[in-house]
């Protein structure tokens, strides 16, 4: 669910963006179709730093023949070249009115998390159960929250783990926790320095959208990965089927829930949450079907 949400806002990207006066022009499908292209071809040679850099490539090669064919204009920079986050900058007030709402879209986002690091797992040739798999969860989420806490402190945005991150793992084929620590420090680094922002904001969105299409489409493959993995019985096959009508539905139809409280609607809205909190109540309320009863079944098929 959470890679085919995110499929609409990378073909989104890729047609021009959200408001774009020329969306869905060619030139946008070209630009997108190309920086794909080339993600796939470097992808598939085997020289290692050539694959490694697949995703980089690509969007290099956007840019430029975006800015050949005069769809890059270059705008100019605008804030401080360095500059230091500033502790509780608004100040520090508690408000339950705000906590709520905050707590539940917080608890949503759990949903999202076990989603990402089950595949993570998967794709990093991790086990997707036992005791490791779920100190790994344990210890995903714990992250999740501490860098939420940080990124309060500094008048920031809460974090949440990323889908593209499974994505880039795909197609690189590099897994390792000491990456992920060092690109993080990186990271922070580059926070010091504004205007590194705006210059990322000048690519243009299709080479985004194409860029991200391939990235998305393999967390997909990865959720199927993981589905499959397990014998899928009666049960099974009747919570996936419903958790995904009604999570892709009520996306499809927002206007579903327009009768409701706008919160409702900013909530379960998705099909990440509609669809997860579904098939978790599904999980829970459905018997298991005994071994027995499984086996038979899958005898028969």
């Amino acid at each position: 669910l959470i890679g085919i949400s995110l499929i609409k806002v990378s073909i989104t990207d890729w047609a021009g963006g959200h408001g774009a006066a020329n969306f869905g022009a060619p030139v946008n499908i070209g630009l997108g179709a190309l920086t794909l292209l080339v993600i796939v071809a470097c992808n598939r040679i085997n020289v290692r730093w050539v694959r490694l850099s697949s995703i980089v490539s690509g969007i290099v090669v956007g840019c430029v023949a975006a800015y050949l064919s005069g769809h890059l204009p270059l705008k100019p920079l605008q804030g401080d070249w360095f500059a230091l986050p500033q502790l509780f900058r608004f100040g520090f007030r508690f408000d339950w009115i705000i906590f709520v709402p905050i707590a539940l879209v917080s608890f949503i986002s759990i949903l999202e998390a076990v989603g990402d690091l089950t595949a993570n797992c998967m794709l990093s040739q991790q086990p997707i159960e036992g005791e490791s798999f779920r100190k790994r969860l344990k210890g995903g989420i714990l992250a999740d929250g501490v860098s939420c806490m940080i990124a309060a402190m500094f008048s920031s945005f809460p974090n949440t783990t990323f889908a593209q991150n499974n994505g880039v793992i795909q197609m690189t084929g590099v897994a390792s926790r000491y990456v992920g620590m060092y690109i993080g420090g990186v990271l922070v680094v580059l926070g010091l320095f504004p205007f590194i922002g705006g210059i990322l904001q000048q690519i243009p969105a299709p080479v985004l959208g194409g860029a991200t299409l391939v990235m998305f489409g393999s967390v997909v493959a990865a959720g199927i990965r993981i589905m499959t993995q397990s014998p899928v019985g009666r049960r099974e096959m009747l919570i996936i089927a419903i958790s995904f009508g009604i999570g892709l539905g009520i996306e499809a139809v927002p206007e579903a829930l327009g009768q409701f409280p706008p919160i409702v609607g900013n909530i379960f809205g998705h099909a990440v949450t509609s669809g997860g909190v579904v098939a978790i109540l599904l999980n829970l309320l459905m018997p298991a079907e005994r071994v027995s009863v499984l086996a038979e079944e899958m005898k028969v098929h």
